[in-house]
């Protein structure tokens, strides 16, 4: 079975993308941070050394620090696909920043983002 190709692409080549998306709705660049650091664990500094080594999406989610348990709770629909129903393990983290991005982008409070 061949990877799909999202997975060697650098995360850092998608991250201006998540930013503009959440500005175009009048969010943050630092909420855009506050999400990926709630969901992989990694701080400021090391979300910033992943993103200067533009480290590619299966590194990045396989090198996190600490993925929130939480993240379970991450439901519906992205790419019109059910993120609970992906059964590939880096693919469905892949998809739950999408959702968690979109999310921010349609308005959400970060409570509910950050499923507190």
């Amino acid at each position: 079975m061949t990877k799909h190709r999202i997975y060697s692409v650098s995360v850092a080549s998608v991250y201006p993308a998540y930013v503009a998306k959440a500005e175009r709705k009048g969010r943050s660049k630092a909420e855009v941070d506050e999400i990926i650091s709630w969901l992989t664990g990694y701080d400021q500094k090391a979300l910033d050394g992943q993103l200067a080594a533009k480290t590619s999406f299966e590194d990045f989610f396989d090198q996190a620090p600490a993925m929130n348990p939480s993240r379970s709770l991450i439901k519906g629909v992205i790419c019109g696909v059910r993120v609970e129903d992906i059964e590939e393990p880096t693919m469905r983290e892949i998809r739950y920043l999408d959702k968690l991005v979109d999310e921010l982008a349609k308005g959400k409070a970060m409570e509910k983002i950050l499923r507190r």
